[in-house]
Protein backbone atom coordinates (compact mmCIF):
# COMPACT_ATOMS: atom_id res chain seq x y z
CA UNK A 1 0.00 0.00 0.00
CA UNK A 2 0.91 3.31 -1.06
CA UNK A 3 2.02 6.15 1.73
CA UNK A 4 -0.02 9.35 1.50
CA UNK A 5 2.54 12.51 -0.19
CA UNK A 6 0.82 15.89 0.79
CA UNK A 7 2.22 18.77 -1.54
CA UNK A 8 1.13 21.74 -0.62
CA UNK A 9 2.50 25.35 -2.18
CA UNK A 10 0.84 28.43 -1.93
CA UNK A 11 1.78 32.35 -2.24
CA UNK A 12 1.91 34.38 0.71
CA UNK A 13 -0.42 37.77 1.09
CA UNK A 14 0.50 38.83 4.83
CA UNK A 15 1.97 37.53 7.44
CA UNK A 16 -1.40 35.55 8.67
CA UNK A 17 0.35 32.51 6.17
CA UNK A 18 2.97 32.39 8.18
CA UNK A 19 0.79 30.84 11.00
CA UNK A 20 1.40 27.66 9.04
CA UNK A 21 5.02 28.30 8.67
CA UNK A 22 5.95 24.86 9.96
CA UNK A 23 3.21 21.96 8.59
CA UNK A 24 1.37 20.28 11.64
CA UNK A 25 2.56 23.16 13.92
CA UNK A 26 0.69 26.34 14.77
CA UNK A 27 3.13 29.43 15.40
CA UNK A 28 2.05 33.06 16.22
CA UNK A 29 3.22 35.81 14.29
CA UNK A 30 3.92 39.56 14.34
CA UNK A 31 5.00 41.50 11.38
CA UNK A 32 7.83 43.76 12.40
CA UNK A 33 8.96 45.53 9.15
CA UNK A 34 7.14 48.09 6.99
CA UNK A 35 5.16 47.16 3.94
CA UNK A 36 2.95 44.18 2.84
CA UNK A 37 4.29 40.99 3.64
CA UNK A 38 5.41 38.77 0.22
CA UNK A 39 6.77 35.43 -0.09
CA UNK A 40 6.08 31.47 -0.67
CA UNK A 41 5.34 28.70 1.68
CA UNK A 42 6.04 25.24 0.61
CA UNK A 43 4.98 21.69 2.37
CA UNK A 44 5.64 18.05 1.89
CA UNK A 45 4.09 15.90 4.13
CA UNK A 46 4.86 11.78 3.85
CA UNK A 47 2.94 10.45 6.50
CA UNK A 48 3.80 12.63 9.95
CA UNK A 49 6.90 13.39 8.55
CA UNK A 50 6.73 17.14 7.23
CA UNK A 51 9.07 19.47 5.69
CA UNK A 52 8.37 23.34 5.04
CA UNK A 53 10.13 25.92 3.06
CA UNK A 54 9.57 29.97 3.49
CA UNK A 55 10.50 32.92 2.47
CA UNK A 56 8.87 36.27 3.17
CA UNK A 57 10.13 40.09 2.28
CA UNK A 58 9.83 41.84 5.75
CA UNK A 59 11.13 41.38 9.41
CA UNK A 60 8.86 38.98 11.34
CA UNK A 61 8.52 37.59 15.49
CA UNK A 62 7.59 34.16 15.61
CA UNK A 63 6.72 31.66 18.53
CA UNK A 64 5.95 28.74 18.27
CA UNK A 65 3.57 27.27 21.59
CA UNK A 66 4.69 24.72 24.05
CA UNK A 67 1.89 22.42 22.84
CA UNK A 68 3.41 21.00 19.93
CA UNK A 69 4.46 17.81 20.69
CA UNK A 70 7.13 16.72 17.74
CA UNK A 71 10.74 17.87 17.34
CA UNK A 72 11.16 20.33 14.63
CA UNK A 73 15.04 20.57 13.15
CA UNK A 74 14.84 24.13 11.13
CA UNK A 75 17.81 25.68 9.12
CA UNK A 76 18.47 28.78 7.74
CA UNK A 77 18.61 29.24 4.18
CA UNK A 78 18.83 32.96 2.87
CA UNK A 79 18.95 36.45 5.44
CA UNK A 80 19.42 39.83 4.56
CA UNK A 81 19.40 41.17 8.53
CA UNK A 82 20.07 39.58 11.71
CA UNK A 83 18.25 36.23 12.83
CA UNK A 84 18.08 35.34 16.03
CA UNK A 85 16.20 32.60 17.82
CA UNK A 86 16.03 32.15 21.50
CA UNK A 87 19.89 33.77 22.36
CA UNK A 88 21.31 32.73 19.04
CA UNK A 89 22.35 34.41 16.54
CA UNK A 90 21.83 32.46 13.33
CA UNK A 91 24.33 32.77 10.05
CA UNK A 92 23.42 31.13 6.81
CA UNK A 93 23.15 27.04 6.70
CA UNK A 94 22.85 26.85 10.66
CA UNK A 95 20.64 24.50 12.24
CA UNK A 96 17.93 25.45 15.14
CA UNK A 97 16.63 22.37 17.45
CA UNK A 98 12.93 23.32 19.00
CA UNK A 99 12.43 20.22 21.41
CA UNK A 100 8.83 19.00 21.84
CA UNK A 101 7.00 20.57 24.31
CA UNK A 102 8.71 23.78 24.49
CA UNK A 103 7.91 27.17 23.21
CA UNK A 104 9.70 28.88 20.78
CA UNK A 105 10.77 32.79 20.07
CA UNK A 106 12.71 33.86 17.06
CA UNK A 107 13.24 37.35 15.00
CA UNK A 108 13.98 37.59 11.32
CA UNK A 109 15.44 41.28 11.30
CA UNK A 110 14.61 41.39 7.36
CA UNK A 111 13.54 39.06 4.53
CA UNK A 112 14.16 35.56 5.27
CA UNK A 113 14.16 31.72 3.85
CA UNK A 114 13.99 29.20 6.19
CA UNK A 115 13.42 25.36 5.83
CA UNK A 116 11.70 23.19 8.60
CA UNK A 117 11.36 19.63 9.27
CA UNK A 118 9.05 18.01 12.29
CA UNK A 119 8.42 14.54 12.88
CA UNK A 120 8.16 12.16 16.34
CA UNK A 121 10.83 12.17 19.02
CA UNK A 122 10.54 8.43 18.71
CA UNK A 123 11.80 8.35 14.75
CA UNK A 124 15.25 10.30 15.72
CA UNK A 125 17.12 6.46 16.47
CA UNK A 126 16.44 5.20 12.94
CA UNK A 127 16.54 8.51 10.91
CA UNK A 128 19.92 9.23 12.33
CA UNK A 129 21.02 5.80 12.71
CA UNK A 130 25.02 5.34 12.53
CA UNK A 131 25.73 8.28 14.35
CA UNK A 132 25.79 7.72 18.23
CA UNK A 133 25.42 11.64 19.07
CA UNK A 134 22.84 12.00 16.82
CA UNK A 135 20.49 8.96 17.03
CA UNK A 136 19.85 9.59 20.74
CA UNK A 137 16.94 11.06 21.76
CA UNK A 138 18.32 12.72 24.43
CA UNK A 139 20.54 14.88 22.13
CA UNK A 140 17.21 16.23 20.56
CA UNK A 141 15.86 17.04 24.18
CA UNK A 142 17.14 20.79 24.72
CA UNK A 143 17.30 23.93 22.65
CA UNK A 144 20.36 23.29 19.93
CA UNK A 145 22.12 25.71 17.54
CA UNK A 146 24.86 23.74 14.92
CA UNK A 147 27.09 26.60 13.23
CA UNK A 148 26.87 25.34 9.86
CA UNK A 149 30.36 25.09 7.81
CA UNK A 150 30.29 27.31 4.91
CA UNK A 151 30.96 24.62 2.17
CA UNK A 152 29.32 22.21 3.14
CA UNK A 153 25.84 24.51 4.79
CA UNK A 154 25.79 25.75 1.25
CA UNK A 155 25.52 21.81 -0.61
CA UNK A 156 22.83 20.80 1.76
CA UNK A 157 21.26 24.11 1.33
CA UNK A 158 21.01 23.51 -1.95
CA UNK A 159 19.95 19.74 -2.05
CA UNK A 160 17.00 20.22 0.31
CA UNK A 161 15.77 22.96 -1.81
CA UNK A 162 16.25 20.65 -5.09
CA UNK A 163 14.30 17.58 -3.09
CA UNK A 164 11.67 19.86 -2.23
CA UNK A 165 11.52 20.78 -5.87
CA UNK A 166 11.16 17.33 -7.19
CA UNK A 167 8.82 16.20 -4.93
CA UNK A 168 6.57 18.92 -5.17
CA UNK A 169 6.18 18.31 -8.68
CA UNK A 170 4.76 14.53 -7.57
CA UNK A 171 1.35 13.73 -7.22
CA UNK A 172 -0.17 10.95 -5.25
CA UNK A 173 1.19 8.43 -2.96
CA UNK A 174 4.67 7.24 -2.81
CA UNK A 175 5.62 3.58 -1.61
CA UNK A 176 6.79 2.91 1.67
CA UNK A 177 10.21 1.93 0.81
CA UNK A 178 10.44 5.31 -1.50
CA UNK A 179 9.12 7.60 0.98
CA UNK A 180 11.66 6.06 3.93
CA UNK A 181 14.38 6.90 0.83
CA UNK A 182 12.96 10.52 0.44
CA UNK A 183 12.79 11.14 4.75
CA UNK A 184 16.25 10.10 5.03
CA UNK A 185 17.39 12.41 2.34
CA UNK A 186 15.79 15.51 4.21
CA UNK A 187 17.46 15.07 6.93
CA UNK A 188 20.86 14.46 5.95
CA UNK A 189 20.65 17.55 4.76
CA UNK A 190 20.85 19.50 8.05
CA UNK A 191 22.32 16.64 10.00
CA UNK A 192 25.53 17.21 7.66
CA UNK A 193 25.21 20.56 9.02
CA UNK A 194 25.20 19.19 12.41
CA UNK A 195 27.83 16.93 12.11
CA UNK A 196 30.54 19.38 11.15
CA UNK A 197 29.91 21.32 13.97
CA UNK A 198 30.80 18.49 16.25
CA UNK A 199 34.68 17.46 16.87
CA UNK A 200 35.72 14.24 14.97
CA UNK A 201 34.19 11.19 16.78
CA UNK A 202 37.04 8.57 15.85
CA UNK A 203 36.06 6.40 18.87
CA UNK A 204 34.86 2.71 18.75
CA UNK A 205 35.60 -0.72 17.54
CA UNK A 206 36.31 -0.60 13.78
CA UNK A 207 35.51 -3.88 11.99
CA UNK A 208 36.77 -5.73 9.33
CA UNK A 209 36.22 -3.76 6.26
CA UNK A 210 35.17 -6.92 4.24
CA UNK A 211 33.10 -8.50 6.98
CA UNK A 212 31.39 -5.34 7.09
CA UNK A 213 31.04 -4.96 3.83
CA UNK A 214 29.64 -8.31 3.49
CA UNK A 215 27.07 -7.35 6.04
CA UNK A 216 26.21 -4.44 3.83
CA UNK A 217 25.62 -6.74 0.75
CA UNK A 218 23.51 -9.31 2.75
CA UNK A 219 21.44 -6.56 3.95
CA UNK A 220 21.04 -5.14 0.26
CA UNK A 221 20.12 -8.55 -0.84
CA UNK A 222 17.59 -8.69 2.01
CA UNK A 223 16.42 -5.10 0.34
CA UNK A 224 15.85 -5.65 -3.25
CA UNK A 225 15.74 -3.41 -5.58
CA UNK A 226 14.19 -0.53 -3.41
CA UNK A 227 16.47 2.31 -3.01
CA UNK A 228 18.87 2.22 0.89
CA UNK A 229 19.69 5.28 2.28
CA UNK A 230 23.10 5.22 3.90
CA UNK A 231 21.86 6.17 6.81
CA UNK A 232 19.10 3.26 7.21
CA UNK A 233 22.23 0.60 6.44
CA UNK A 234 24.07 2.53 9.31
CA UNK A 235 20.70 1.91 11.77
CA UNK A 236 20.77 -1.53 10.92
CA UNK A 237 24.16 -2.33 11.34
CA UNK A 238 24.53 -0.13 13.97
CA UNK A 239 28.07 1.23 12.59
CA UNK A 240 28.75 4.69 12.18
CA UNK A 241 29.20 6.49 8.72
CA UNK A 242 33.06 7.13 9.41
CA UNK A 243 33.38 3.15 9.73
CA UNK A 244 31.21 2.43 7.23
CA UNK A 245 33.11 5.19 4.91
CA UNK A 246 36.63 3.70 5.48
CA UNK A 247 35.43 -0.21 4.73
CA UNK A 248 33.96 0.72 1.34
CA UNK A 249 37.11 2.84 0.50
CA UNK A 250 39.37 0.16 1.52
CA UNK A 251 37.63 -2.59 -0.20
CA UNK A 252 36.14 -0.54 -3.48
CA UNK A 253 38.32 2.93 -3.19
CA UNK A 254 34.94 4.57 -3.39
CA UNK A 255 32.52 5.90 -0.58
CA UNK A 256 29.52 4.15 0.56
CA UNK A 257 26.92 6.99 -0.82
CA UNK A 258 28.82 6.03 -4.40
CA UNK A 259 28.23 2.67 -4.27
CA UNK A 260 24.79 3.17 -3.63
CA UNK A 261 24.29 4.99 -6.48
CA UNK A 262 25.84 2.90 -8.91
CA UNK A 263 23.37 0.10 -7.21
CA UNK A 264 20.52 2.43 -7.92
CA UNK A 265 21.64 3.28 -11.56
CA UNK A 266 21.79 -0.70 -11.86
CA UNK A 267 18.27 -0.85 -10.82
CA UNK A 268 16.79 1.76 -13.14
CA UNK A 269 18.51 -0.21 -15.70
CA UNK A 270 17.53 -3.15 -15.33
CA UNK A 271 13.68 -1.44 -14.90
CA UNK A 272 14.29 -0.27 -18.50
CA UNK A 273 15.18 -2.82 -19.88
CA UNK A 274 12.76 -4.81 -18.89
CA UNK A 275 9.76 -2.08 -19.71
CA UNK A 276 7.74 -2.04 -22.52
CA UNK A 277 7.91 1.75 -24.28
CA UNK A 278 4.67 3.55 -23.18
CA UNK A 279 4.41 1.54 -20.27
CA UNK A 280 6.27 3.95 -18.06
CA UNK A 281 8.67 6.95 -18.16
CA UNK A 282 12.17 7.59 -17.40
CA UNK A 283 11.66 10.29 -14.78
CA UNK A 284 9.07 8.20 -13.10
CA UNK A 285 11.44 5.68 -12.66
CA UNK A 286 14.47 7.58 -11.37
CA UNK A 287 12.48 8.96 -8.88
CA UNK A 288 11.58 5.52 -7.68
CA UNK A 289 14.88 4.41 -7.22
CA UNK A 290 15.84 8.13 -5.68
CA UNK A 291 17.47 10.42 -7.64
CA UNK A 292 15.44 13.76 -7.70
CA UNK A 293 17.88 15.40 -10.04
CA UNK A 294 17.12 14.27 -13.09
CA UNK A 295 19.66 15.65 -15.69
CA UNK A 296 22.53 14.77 -13.01
CA UNK A 297 21.03 11.22 -13.19
CA UNK A 298 21.38 11.54 -16.92
CA UNK A 299 24.53 12.03 -17.25
CA UNK A 300 25.41 9.35 -14.25
CA UNK A 301 23.58 6.63 -16.61
CA UNK A 302 25.28 7.37 -19.77
CA UNK A 303 28.75 7.69 -18.58
CA UNK A 304 28.19 4.17 -16.26
CA UNK A 305 26.33 2.36 -18.96
CA UNK A 306 27.11 4.31 -22.91
CA UNK A 307 23.94 4.76 -23.87
CA UNK A 308 21.07 7.15 -22.15
CA UNK A 309 18.17 5.69 -20.49
CA UNK A 310 15.48 6.54 -22.87
CA UNK A 311 17.72 4.35 -25.70
CA UNK A 312 17.41 1.63 -22.75
CA UNK A 313 13.75 1.60 -22.28
CA UNK A 314 13.93 1.78 -26.23
CA UNK A 315 12.92 5.53 -27.18
CA UNK A 316 14.78 6.46 -29.98
CA UNK A 317 16.93 9.88 -29.80
CA UNK A 318 14.81 10.58 -33.02
CA UNK A 319 10.98 10.05 -31.03
CA UNK A 320 12.72 11.73 -28.07
CA UNK A 321 13.12 14.77 -29.73
CA UNK A 322 9.88 14.65 -31.30
CA UNK A 323 7.74 14.52 -28.67
CA UNK A 324 9.60 17.21 -27.05
CA UNK A 325 8.72 19.29 -29.45
CA UNK A 326 5.19 18.14 -29.56
CA UNK A 327 5.00 18.68 -25.78
CA UNK A 328 5.86 22.67 -26.87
Amino acid sequence: MGQFLLVDSRKLDGFEGLHQAVHGSHVDVMQLGRGRLRGTLSHIGIDDFSLSIGAFNVGMRTQRVSSDDKLIIGMLLAAEDRVAHWSFDMQLNDVLVIPPLLEHDGVFHGASAYAAMRFDLAEVASLFGGEARLSDPDTWRSRGHFRADLETGAIATRRLVRIMSHLRARKGSLTPSTSDFWRRSIVECMAANVMSSLPPDDEGWLPSARRLIRRVEDYLDETGTRPVHVSEICAALGVSRRTLHRAFQEVFSLGPVSFLRHKRLCAVHSILRDSAPGSTTVAAVAMQQGFYELGRFSQYYLAMFGERPSQTLGISPLQTVGEGIARA
